[in-house]
């Protein structure tokens, strides 16, 4: 594909396919994602369709994992090979197969329910005896050795076609002005000169072997219905070649010899060969985000071998892209954990800045949770595989930035209307341009000075129409958006920002209002009870009991908080473990806490249960007004007291009075405040939107300067204060920690899902932001802003390269400023403007997170 012609060419023949549910096409990356129902077409089927339309494809990878494409190392004759196959024939499962001698490729189709990847590559080395050593082929590293072989091959016709252009350009420029070499030029052969034998064999050779590529690619596109790039250099340089092949026969019959431009043809292609390198050298950088994740996965595991016992036996080492659900894993200190998965022996920091962006190791104990990819750092871990493949957190961040770099803007869809008729409008303007000067020059309208030496206004005319066609460039229109769009999703990642497209990009440059959630966004989200105060004659140890048993059922934070308060109260010396879930598992089986029945949790109110045949209740004000029990005055004025001391009040009732209150806070993140001013100074409006009451949320609001306060908010209710602010048509985002936030998330124009951590696979949110910092929503906003001001440059440059630029080539400015653009230079004009807009797109690479010192305007003495 060579611009957006091509795309939109390939879009309609995937989408008209039987079968074919949907289809995006990328024309920066060179990919295809197609959604399709298996029953009626297969993978082969829409393979067979693209290159049938005279494009090249191939599978990368599909959701069905039922395929698995080796390298084989050891075969070194035709009888490796029938051995090879007489292996694949005799193994169950194995439905298809197909080795390629020339890359040493083994594609293998085989019934998943059968036989797993890694029995089938333990049966072909063992039915080998050894002679054969397979390793399992990355499809992201294929995609990478076919892009350098694309740009190789590039450079290769390059070079060719600038070995043979240069004698071209030498002979009609140089060699003129040595009379020896020149009298041996003007030796006759036939016909014709030798100049002219020597130009037409050398262009020939350019314009027909090395340009193959181009009428290929024109007659592929002209079948299709479209036109692109490739058919304006196929009419170019077909043009000056087949004039300068009439004006050498025209000579040698009738004796009258006008000048020939060989050279226009060969220099021509030379230039957009050197063009399309240089593009595809620029192009390979913008994936550089996707080629770095990709190398965080070791490629190499440690698999801890066990007998039916369950002991350990051994250790192998296989491919990290055959590990199965279920594995051990031994991961040595320095090195990378191969898989996602869960501690089984052994403790060691662990480095996640890789995939979290935290900078600080983390202790990995038994039963943590480790990511695949992340750095080992002291001791030996024994971990279990839980999530292989695209199961696995990298994988998942992959993807993400891959669905981000596959999905349009709604920008590009300007360019696609553009390119869809830009070809025919500059073929006209051609026919146009040739038809005026010819017409005004057979009408003597311009003087004969104004033509070439031995030249007549026919030539002038075709010289003028064929600089209109080559200098024309839809490409630096196609390439405008999606190499931002690329480079940006890969530094977004890069910093912890995964952004799910181009049109969350898009949005996110506009936003006017940030939404921000109160607990575990503005807050660290790490609730603890800070007052607990008694109001009846019950002992502090046995109100604290009964609020912890009912509570210990609870999944609710605050609940959590206040379980492990009950707990050191009492003096149990249990070990503080990270995970809140184990915690909860400890206390129901300490023995400490009473029985539970009829437990429930009520949204937005609190818990409610039975003990020892007494209803419990804790919860806000709400809770106890729907159960008919009433808060005394002084009370009350104690509840009053924590809230506007930014803490919460949890209510304890017992039978049918209330029993004591509870002072639980959530301590604000340390950033919260200067993220927030950052944001007014961006002109952006911060809200915040909570389910606590209302004193609680006004002093919190009150500490990070937030104006604009929505209280005691149920879950659902967050997505209709979206709404209230999206009436008159602003961009509103949502920060929220992308677990309970989720109708808000969706509601949102942007959704930003702070902390995600591991849990990736949010669909609700466009952005996830990876570490739990606040100061990623700016980097998330100011990246999107940046972003589109480098698209309206790259736009401003195209369009501009294409106003000024044609208008030249078509002799607009010649009568008075005897301006000439040559068809090669103008040829060297258009390769060069799509190569300066990908590099102007790569300048994102440049970009550095804001400072918030610079965004608050403080000076730091």
């Amino acid at each position: 594909m060579t611009c957006a012609a091509c795309v939109n060419s390939v879009e309609g023949i995937l989408r008209s396919l039987p079968g074919v549910k949907g289809a995006v096409v990328a024309l920066a990356t060179s990919l295809g994602e197609v959604e399709y129902d298996p029953s009626v077409i297969s993978k082969d089927d829409i393979v067979n369709a693209i290159e049938d339309a005279g494009f090249e494809a191939s599978l990368v990878q599909s959701s069905q994992q039922d395929k698995i494409i080796l390298g084989v190392a050891g075969i070194f004759s035709g009888m490796d090979v029938h051995f090879l196959e007489g292996i694949l024939s005799s193994l169950k499962g194995v439905r298809q197969f197909r080795f390629d001698r020339m890359s040493g490729e083994l594609d293998i189709l085989f019934d998943p329910e059968v036989v797993t990847s890694r029995s089938l590559v333990d049966s072909i080395e063992g039915a080998s005896s050894g002679k054969f050593k397979l390793h399992v082929m990355n499809p992201y590293s294929r995609m990478t050795s076919k892009d350098v072989e694309e740009t190789t091959n590039m450079f290769r016709l390059f070079t060719y076609s600038l070995f043979l252009s240069i004698p071209v350009f030498l002979i009609r420029v140089v060699c003129p002005q040595i009379p020896l070499v020149y009298s041996l030029l003007l030796w006759r052969c036939g016909p014709f000169i030798m100049s002219d034998w020597l130009k037409w064999a050398l262009v020939s050779v350019v314009q027909f072997v090395i340009g193959k590529r181009f009428y290929v690619a024109a007659g592929r596109a002209l079948r299709n219905g479209s036109t692109n790039m490739d058919v304006l250099v196929a009419l170019g340089t077909s043009a000056s070649y087949f004039y300068s092949v009439g004006a050498l026969l025209y000579g040698a019959l009738t004796g009258f010899w006008s000048p020939t431009y060989f050279e226009t043809s060969s220099m021509l292609i030379t230039f957009v060969l050197l063009g399309k390198y240089l593009e595809s050298l620029a192009k390979g950088k913008t994936s550089d985000a996707i080629k770095k994740l990709v190398e965080l996965a070791p490629a190499t595991a440690l698999l801890l071998v066990k007998d039916k016992g369950g002991r350990s036996v051994g250790e192998r080492e296989i491919d990290a892209l055959l590990i199965q659900p279920g594995d051990i894993l031994k991961v040595l200190p320095g090195t990378k954990v191969p898989a996602d998965g869960t501690v089984e022996w052994g403790s060691s920091y662990v480095n996640e800045s890789m995939v979290t962006g935290e900078s600080v190791p983390v202790l990995k104990e038994v039963n943590s949770s480790v990511i695949g990819g992340t750095i080992n750092l002291h001791g030996v871990l024994h971990i279990r595989a839980t999530k292989v493949g695209s199961d696995a957190v990298l994988s998942q961040i992959i993807s993400l930035v891959e669905t981000a770099q596959m999905s349009k803007a709604p920008i590009q869809k300007f360019a696609d209307f553009i390119a869809s008729i830009f070809v025919p409008t500059v073929v006209a303007l051609s026919f146009l341009t040739f038809l005026g000067w010819y017409v005004a020059g057979a009408f003597g309208a311009y003087p004969e000075e104004w033509l070439p030496d031995k030249s007549n206004y026919f030539v002038l005319a075709l010289m003028f129409s064929i600089s209109v066609v080559v200098i024309s460039c839809p490409c630096a229109l196609g390439l405008a958006t999606p190499t931002a769009v690329m480079v940006a999703t890969g530094v977004g990642a890069n910093n912890g920002v995964l952004i799910k497209g181009g049109e969350a990009l898009e949005r996110a440059q506009k936003v006017k209002y940030v939404i921000f959630d109160k607990t575990g966004t503005l807050t660290q989200g790490k609730a603890t009870v800070t007052t607990a105060k008694v109001f009846n004659e019950m002992d502090r140890g046995q109100f604290l009991n009964l609020v912890a048993s009912a509570e210990a059922s609870s999944e609710h934070p605050l609940g959590k908080a206040i379980v492990e308060y009950a707990r050191h109260f009492h003096f149990f010396d249990y070990p503080s473990e990270t995970d809140d879930s184990t915690n909860s598992k400890e206390s129901k089986i300490s023995g400490w806490l009473q029985d539970v029945t009829g437990f429930s949790a009520l949204p937005g109110r609190g818990i409610q249960c039975f003990i020892e045949g007494k209803l419990v209740l804790v919860g806000n004000r709400k809770l106890l007004a729907e159960s008919g029990i009433a808060i005394p005055t002084h009370v009350e004025n104690f509840v009053v007291e924590l809230e506007e001391s930014a803490k919460t009040g949890i209510l304890v009732a017992c039978g049918d009075a209330l029993i004591g209150v509870l002072g639980v806070a959530d301590p604000l993140k340390r950033e919260a405040a200067v993220v927030v001013e950052g944001l007014k100074k961006m002109g952006i409006r911060p809200v915040m939107v909570t389910g606590d009451n209302w004193r609680t949320a006004r002093a919190v609001a009150k500490e990070v300067s937030i104006e604009d306060v929505r209280a005691e908010v149920m879950p659902a209710g967050k997505a209709e204060v979206i709404c209230s602010f999206q009436k008159d048509g602003s961009i509103v985002a949502m920060v929220g920690d992308g677990i309970n936030d989720s109708p808000a998330l969706a509601a949102a124009d942007v959704g930003m899902a702070i902390g995600a951590g591991t849990d990736i696979a949010i669909e609700a949110a466009d952005y996830v932001l990876m570490r739990n910092n606040l100061e990623d929503v700016i980097t998330a906003i100011d990246l999107s802003r940046k972003t589109f001001a480098r698209i309206r440059w790259n736009y401003v440059f195209a369009m501009a390269y294409n106003t000024i630029a044609i208008p030249v080539a078509a002799g607009a400015f010649f009568p008075w400023l005897r301006i000439v653009l040559p068809p090669w230079v103008a040829g060297a004009c258009m390769a060069f403007s799509s190569v300066s807009v990908v590099c102007s797109s790569l300048l994102l690479r440049r970009y550095k997170k804001p400072r918030l010192t610079t965004i608050l305007e403080i000076t730091v003495e």
